[in-house]
């Protein structure tokens, strides 16, 4: 018996073609600007978020329900000297729905401010969040 020493080779062009530098480069330069232009837009997007955030920003504390009709809670807002704005808040019923949404004027003078308010609402509320605050303008 004599075995056969030849190795047999794949048909040609049937597992693609060898040795292609050109597509390699072509790939590697999509890959490139791919990573550039996501890079891009991740520094835009953030630096949108940081900007709108850093206008007026607000937090509710704490809060208290006062009847089935009323909510009272803290208000505290951030911003910058000079940025007046509106904050809505909201509460919910023990079912999850929407009780009451009230917006609250947040005046221009000073770096912050600072209200005790009452949220009117047409259930029981459980709940008392901001939603957002906007600048005016």
């Amino acid at each position: 018996m004599t075995a056969d020493t030849t190795a047999q080779r794949p048909p040609e062009g049937r597992y693609g073609r060898s040795g292609d530098g050109e597509s390699d480069r072509r790939l590697k330069v999509v890959g490139a600007v791919c990573g550039v232009l996501a890079l891009g837009l991740i520094a835009w997007l953030g630096g949108s978020y940081l900007l709108r955030e850093s206008k007026i920003n607000g937090s509710v504390p704490t809060f208290q329900v006062v009847s089935d009709s009323e909510v009272r809670l803290h208000l505290s807002v951030r911003k910058s000297d000079g940025t007046a704005g509106t904050c809505t808040v909201r509460s919910q019923g023990d079912d999850h729905g929407v009780v009451g949404v009230a917006d609250f004027p947040v005046p221009a003078d000073g770096s912050g401010y600072e209200a005790d308010v009452v949220l009117r609402t047409t259930a029981r509320g459980t709940t008392a969040e901001l939603l957002h605050c906007t600048p005016a303008g």
